[in-house]
Formats: C-alpha cells, structure tokens, sequence
C-alpha cells in the first residue's frame, strides 16, 4: 500500500512537471510569435511612411484625381486603424518593451502624415468626409485616465460602424514627445492634461463623452 501511494505521488509529481513545463514552452513559443509579428509591423510602417511621405508630395505639388485620392485616404486610414487595434491587443498581453513604444510612435507619425494628406485633400478637392482625430495619453498609468479612455474608444468604433467611410478615424498619443505631433498640439490647442480630446474637422472639440448620442450629434 506504501509503495502504491509513492507511485501516486512521483506520477502526480512527473504529470505536475511536464504541463508546467509545457506552459512554459507554449509561452516562450508565444512570446516569440508576437515578437516576428511587430518586426512585420515595423517593417510594414516605415514602408506605408515612405508611402504616405510620397502621397503628401503628390497632393501638396500635382494635380490628381480627386475621387481616387479619397479612397485611397479612407482605406490608408481604415488600415492603420486595424493595425493599431491589433498592436494594442499585443501591447496588452505583453509587457511593454520599448521595441513596442517605438513601433507604436511610428504609427503615431504615420497617422499624424494620413491627418494632414486628409486636410489637403478636403481643402482641393471639397470632400464632405469628416475627419475625426482621437488625441490621448499613452504613457498614463492613472486609472480613472485609463477608464475614460476606454469610453471614448469604444464610442469611436461604434461611431465608424454607424457613419462607415462618412469618417476618417485618427488616433494619435499625445504624450511621446515627438516634434511634429507638438506643433500640431499647439496648433489647435491640445493640452495632455485634459486628453482625451476629439477634435472633429478642426473646429468642434469634444473633452466629455458618456454616450453615443452625444457623440452623433455632430454628424447631422
């Protein structure tokens, strides 16, 4: 009988160490995986920054096809909006290293350059889309910022489900300290300390938001 429960037990024992070590493994396995996955994103940003740099060039300068170039925004600007969706997933279950803070102040500048070829385009071209820039804190630890931004978040994604391409949806940190997102900041007077901030075609900003209601209103 003695020595039946000492089987039990070095069995329980072994069946204890290969499940935890097979946990490891698998977390390993998929520590790595999101690891060559946000190398595809930083290589596919500094290519879709090149991209965008060459678009900028071609509307500040040319002459171009007014439909093609706000398509072509609208469907830049639904990209880089699932892009971002999917790094913050990974963000989330990972800690934050500062290959991901890097990666993330790449897409940062890649949507502040999409804000800007939206400008020029609805400024030649008269487009009717409205252009709707997120502004919030990426570094903020505090909670209650953590929760209102949340809020705000989801209410832009219902809003994009409602209005589809009726909205160009951007959002941009404002806490990375990068040169030219600040002289945007300035421009339209943008504090850090009141984010989240929605500024709708430049001219309606919204710092309070509870429900989607509220946040329709200024579509109509």
């Amino acid at each position: 009988m003695f020595n039946s429960q000492k089987n039990v037990f070095w069995q329980a024992l072994l069946i204890t160490i290969i499940i935890f070590g097979l946990g490891i493994s698998f977390g390993f396995v998929l520590e790595n995986w999101r690891t060559s996955q946000i190398k595809v994103f930083s290589q596919q940003a500094e290519i879709d920054l090149l991209d965008i740099k060459l678009q900028n060039d071609i509307y500040s300068k040319d002459a171009f096809n007014c439909e093609m170039a706000v398509q072509e925004n609208l469907a830049f600007a639904d990209r880089t909006y699932e892009q971002a969706q999917t790094l913050g997933r990974y963000e989330k279950a990972s800690r934050l290293t500062e290959d991901l803070k890097i990666q993330h102040e790449k897409y940062d500048l890649l949507r502040t350059m999409l804000w800007l070829n939206s400008i020029e385009i609805k400024e030649k071209c008269n487009s009717s889309y409205y252009e709707v820039v997120y502004f919030y804190q990426y570094n903020n630890d505090d909670l209650s910022v953590k929760a209102e931004q949340e809020v705000f978040s989801k209410l832009l994604l219902k809003l994009k489900e409602e209005k589809g391409q009726e909205v160009l949806l951007i959002p941009i940190a404002v806490d990375n300290n990068l040169s030219s997102i600040n002289i945007l900041l300035d421009k339209y007077d943008i504090n850090d300390k009141r984010s989240p901030v929605i500024l709708i075609n430049r001219e309606i900003k919204i710092t309070k938001l509870e429900n989607i209601e509220d946040l329709l209103k200024n579509f109509e």
